[in-house]
């Protein structure tokens, strides 16, 4: 077989949808983009939306926004993808990572032990789409002695009065906390609508505000389109209505705004996301489960809890007791049998860079451990029942080729 890692899902909906705007002669910043904002906002009850062109762009944006800068603090996960580290470093501030729990997510524990009078924000990262202790991460923010510590420097930071709480949610759109979307547990969430994400506008992301009282959502949304389009007053779509070319810049903005070229893609995905492509995930996952459940080295992925569901974005498939370089060759056995697969993550201390500038990974052991067992198998709506039990056989038969008597003994 040839099975992929993660196609984009572009059917018939979605080629009308990208013609739609082909047709229209208008491929930029326009109405599809106002009209995939307005489907996110249905979606997860958020108070605003607001697409960018990834999600780097968009936590880059709004730790700006926020005033963060060179000397701050931004406490990150060392479990996730650089991006989640980078965007820090792009405004100066320094990351501060801490390890995770056993389920990948942000341990609050490790959080609160690194807050210091630097620190102005947490981005909590919904690996694989299961939400972060949210509950224990906003009593921390809002602990007293936590808030004594924070010094505001900016406008922003006066008037929120504490830690920015961020969800890295790349993974997590349609993820569900205590009932709701999970979407709505930050100040921040931003979602990544990269190609390999549940819902994709090939490259992209959007950023939705669900910030406290003393902000006006509304005036708050509308200052973040101007601060993506170069702080300029008009799109280049109002622009065309007419004789409309007058614009000004109201401030030095940034060029990370989406394509309506991009947002269709996007736009016919989320339409059936709740209804279809969401709920075939989620079977895959069920079945990868039932097909693993007797096998004494599965570490099945937590997908539901008391509080939390993913989004099944991932199936991080975990092998109990190998090290990393069985993992590695589990990995070369399913490729040599045509099923691509992938990793999630190598923990940020362990790439050239962060090792450069301090990092090391024996200060994250759960990261590392975590990651060295861990293989991603395929999971999206066009998988076949055929496929899915094609995958269950040949992990199976790779991990009992690769762990040895000893282990079988020991386990």
């Amino acid at each position: 077989m040839n099975i992929p890692f993660s196609p984009p899902f572009i059917d018939q909906a979605v080629i009308n949808e990208v013609l739609d705007s082909l047709y229209a002669n208008w491929i930029t910043s326009g109405p599809k983009v106002k009209m995939l904002e307005a489907e996110v906002v249905k979606l997860t009850g958020s108070a605003a939306a607001v697409c960018v062109n990834s999600w780097t762009s968009g936590a880059m944006l709004m730790l700006k926004w926020f005033g963060v800068k060179e000397g701050d603090e931004v406490i990150v996960p060392a479990y996730s993808y650089c991006a989640t580290a980078l965007c820090v470093l792009h405004c100066g501030a320094t990351p501060i990572m801490v390890d995770v729990l056993e389920d990948c997510t942000l341990d609050p524990v490790e959080v609160r032990a690194k807050i210091t009078s630097k620190t102005k924000a947490i981005i909590a990262v919904d690996i694989a789409g299961l939400p972060c202790k949210y509950d224990q991460l906003k009593t921390i923010v809002r602990e007293p002695q936590i808030m004594d510590l924070f010094e505001a420097e900016s406008s922003r930071q006066t008037t929120l009065g504490r830690i920015l709480l961020i969800a890295d949610a790349a993974h997590s759109i349609g993820s569900y906390y205590d009932g709701l979307s999970a979407a709505l547990q930050a100040d921040v969430t931003i979602f990544s609508f990269h190609a390999v994400k549940n819902i994709t506008t090939a490259e992209g992301g959007c950023i939705c505000l669900n910030l406290p009282a003393s902000f006006d959502n509304i005036e708050e949304f509308n200052f973040l389109k101007l601060f993506s389009l170069n702080g300029q007053n008009k799109d280049a779509f109002a622009k065309s209505k007419g004789a409309n070319w007058k614009y000004d810049i109201l401030l030095k903005g940034y060029k990370v705004n989406m394509p309506d070229v991009c947002a269709a893609i996007g736009l016919a995905q989320i339409r059936k996301y709740t209804s279809t492509l969401l709920p075939l995930r989620k079977d895959i996952s069920e079945k990868y489960c039932e097909g693993f459940k007797g096998q004494h080295w599965f570490i099945a992925p937590v997908t539901k809890d008391d509080h939390r569901e993913t989004s099944y974005h991932l199936f991080p498939l975990r092998i109990k007791g190998i090290t990393e370089a069985q993992r590695d060759q589990i990995i070369e056995d399913l490729v040599g049998k045509g099923i691509v697969v992938n990793v999630h993550f190598i923990p940020m201390p362990m790439l050239s860079y962060f090792k450069s500038i301090g990092y090391e990974i024996r200060h994250y052991p759960n990261s590392y451990k975590l990651y060295a067992c861990e293989i991603s198998l395929p999971i999206y709506p066009q998988l076949t029942d055929l496929e899915i039990r094609f995958i269950i056989d040949s992990v199976i038969e790779a991990v009992q080729v690769n762990i040895s008597y000893e282990y079988e003994k020991n386990v």
